[in-house]
């Protein structure tokens, strides 16, 4: 089954369809730097993207630009399904608010929808999506890294988000911590349909999960490469390490092509 079958598959899975993404001519500055350059780009419905590069080469950017948490100077990013698709974001750092308990932070993730009858139950099922459901009357300061992480994920997820951006979320976590919360994120995604947008220095992270890798080079795309290989992905593969001796080679060598 290639990629697009996959996430079509899971598409017919879930009541509320993902968000396909199409970006034409990003233009980003900030003073007389130009981080991104007339940048096209898109992401398939339900498909889970990896976004790759040195730093500064605009990964971040366009991912807070997809957000909407920032503009582009030119150019145009479209949902389908316009103005009632609002991207969720999960970043590096948790950002639980530490006076209020875990399901209290999770329902942060409801906005106005905090008051409805349904909101409790709908945050305790996010916990219980991330394993943290015994854990929703404690208080942030007595979870783990990896805990708070699961935490944040619930809060990204409780809105039942058509695409969700992933800002380097896993980048502090222990390489233990970081492999299950791997496992977990793409359990998550193939259960619940949604697009995802992962920005990583991780080349081995990208390989795990994404069914397509994009490299960002100076504000433009240098590398789609697509991740035709079976799930759960196996890291000491052939292919595995084929493909990501492939990526870490254009990283490190711009002038070497695919």
């Amino acid at each position: 089954m290639t990629p697009a079958e996959a996430a079509s598959s899971r598409r017919a899975a879930v009541s509320a369809p993902a968000a396909p993404l199409t970006l034409r001519g990003i233009v980003k500055a900030f003073g007389d730097k130009k981080v991104l350059r007339g940048l096209d780009f898109d992401v398939a419905a339900g498909a889970f993207v990896a976004i790759i590069g040195r730093s500064g080469c605009g990964k971040s950017t366009l991912l807070r630009l997809i957000a909407g948490l920032d503009a582009p100077d030119a150019g145009a990013i479209d949902f389908e399904g316009g103005a009632t698709v609002v991207p969720r974001v999960m970043f590096q750092e948790p950002r639980l608010l530490p006076w209020a308990n875990v399901i209290a932070n999770v329902e942060v993730g409801l906005g106005t929808r905090r008051r409805e009858p349904n909101a409790r139950r709908r945050a305790l099922d996010a916990l219980a999506a991330v394993g943290l459901a015994d854990r929703a009357v404690d208080w942030p300061a007595t979870l783990s890294g990896g805990q708070r992480q699961r935490v944040a994920l619930a809060r990204a997820l409780v809105s039942r988000p058509r695409f969700l951006a992933l800002d380097e979320p896993l980048g502090a976590l222990d390489a233990l911590t970081r492999i299950e919360m791997q496992s977990l994120l793409e359990a998550v995604w193939r259960r619940e349909g949604f697009a995802a947008l992962l920005v990583t220095h991780d080349v081995a992270e990208a390989v795990t999960l994404a069914d397509r890798i994009v490299l960002i080079e100076d504000g433009a795309v240098a590398l789609d490469l697509d991740v035709a290989l079976p799930r759960p992905r196996l890291r000491g593969s052939p292919a595995f390490g084929r493909l990501e001796e492939t990526i870490l080679d254009r990283l490190l060598d711009p002038s070497r092509s695919a």
